[in-house]
């Protein structure tokens, strides 16, 4: 592969992978072996998706049918426990991709995910099951923002931002691959066959990543006493990092305006069909719905791939959370079914898009050393949002506050997502107009 730089060396790449590449300095072009690794990528970020909206097809299931007393405001802290998982594996696994290497953290977060999540099919009990999403959630936590900083490794600075949002297009046709297989194998095969398809990231993707994917090191720098003596110095990396100057700021507004999206999109995954149902509608209508949502995510990702490469990260982003606050409002005044369509369309765009985005600034905000971090930082963190929203979805509805109360919820976290990310704008203007000099070598690349 031709995207090896002298300043990173691969530690046990299986010989059918693409060499190592570094972690500060992107490939010069977009090679073959590059584009069968995101690949790869793509198709485990496929899994995230399908997580994201499985939980929403089966919980109807779950509540009538398997005898485990659960209630609504029960079945919403169940939801959240797939999102614990995820914040602790997006904050641990970003960490340990930027230690350890990439590759095998992604590979060893994919093995965890399609194991604990088999294993939910076989689940007696709500309290088992609530463990295995808590225990499936740590591996397909660590998946994202590990497989983001691979990939921005892998392709041409100036492709960064585009391929990172549309790699994220997996998450919502995950998504609707989940919708459509739960309209027909739920009714034919009963729930807990929708947690069986991970069999195939076991048996089919790790084994394709053990072939394509390439390792890293963490990056070393040429500077410092131990280099002049021909000793490289790996650079200093880690949460301490990010949380000084000159990133503390920005580290910050990227967190919680993450928390925010997350609460938006993973709210309206969550519980979409079931609000669909108390509205009135059948399961397959709900699914339906659901399902326009994750299309409307995927072609917000195209969308946003390219209004972020041609206005920008952070100002796509920002019309990108108002569109789905719109959107969502829009929905509680009770629009003629048609409407519905369109504003779901409307809210997958922009809170998916949002979070794509989000995701872009960050990898193209951070130096290679931090960047699987500083993934790591903002989407663990933000699973904050995503834990919180099916219990605050289940409370309101347990509340008696109607499906209203859900929409109303989630707009106001996409129109904070909005504001936060004005924020980021600001800040990262203020940066841009300091000299050079004052900021760490690779900082500021917006």
């Amino acid at each position: 592969m031709n995207h090896t730089l002298p300043v990173a060396a691969p530690h046990g790449s299986s010989s059918g992978a693409p060499a190592a590449t570094a972690a500060n300095g992107p490939a010069s072009r977009f090679s073959k072996g590059s584009a069968a690794a995101v690949l790869v990528c793509w198709l485990l970020v496929v899994f995230d998706g399908y997580d994201l909206i499985v939980y929403g097809t089966v919980q109807s299931s779950l509540i009538s049918e398997t005898g485990w007393g659960l209630s609504k405001a029960t079945a919403g802290t169940i939801g959240s426990m797939a999102f614990v998982g995820m914040m602790i594996g997006a904050i641990f696994a970003g960490r340990m991709a930027d230690s350890w290497g990439r590759r095998r953290t992604i590979l060893g977060c994919a093995v965890i995910f399609s194991i604990f999540t088999i294993l939910c099919a076989f689940a007696p009990n709500a309290a088992i099951f609530g463990a295995l999403r808590l225990l499936a959630g740590i591996g397909l936590g660590g998946l994202v923002p590990s497989a983001n900083a691979l990939v921005a490794e892998l392709v041409p600075a100036k492709w960064r931002s585009t391929v990172a949002t549309l790699m994220m297009s997996g998450v919502p046709i995950g998504g609707s691959i989940a919708a459509l297989v739960g309209i027909q194998m739920i009714p034919a095969f009963g729930w807990e066959s929708m947690f069986l398809v991970a069999v195939l990231a076991l048996v089919v993707v790790v084994p394709l990543g053990l072939k394509y994917l390439p390792e890293t090191l963490a990056p070393v720098s040429a500077t410092g006493k131990a280099a002049s003596r021909g000793r490289p110095v790996k650079e200093p990396s880690g949460f301490s990092s990010l949380l000084r100057a000159p990133y503390l700021g920005v580290s910050v507004l990227f967190a919680v305006a993450t928390i925010a999206t997350l609460f938006a999109w993973y709210g309206l995954g969550t519980w979409l069909p079931n609000l669909m149902q108390l509205a009135g509608y059948n399961l397959g209508s709900a699914l339906t719905f659901a399902l326009a949502l994750n299309l409307g995510a995927v072609a917000g990702s195209v969308i946003t791939a390219w209004a972020g490469t041609r206005f920008g990260p952070i100002p796509t982003a920002i019309a990108a959370a108002a569109v789905a606050a719109g959107a969502l409002v829009v929905l509680v005044t009770g629009p003629p079914v048609g409407v519905v369509y369109f504003m779901l369309v409307l809210a997958g765009v922009g809170t998916h898009g949002t979070q794509c985005l989000i995701i872009a600034a960050v990898a193209s905000h951070y130096p290679g050393h931090l960047r699987g971090t500083a993934l790591g930082w903002a989407l663990g963190t933000g699973r904050i949002g995503a834990v919180a929203a099916p219990q605050v979805g289940g409370l309101l509805l347990a509340a008696g506050l109607g499906v209203n109360s859900n929409f109303l919820a989630f707009a106001g976290a996409a129109a904070i997502a909005a504001v936060l990310l004005a924020a980021v704008g600001l800040k990262l203007k203020s940066k841009l107009s300091t000299p050079p000099s004052s900021s760490p070598t690779g900082a500021i690349n917006v």
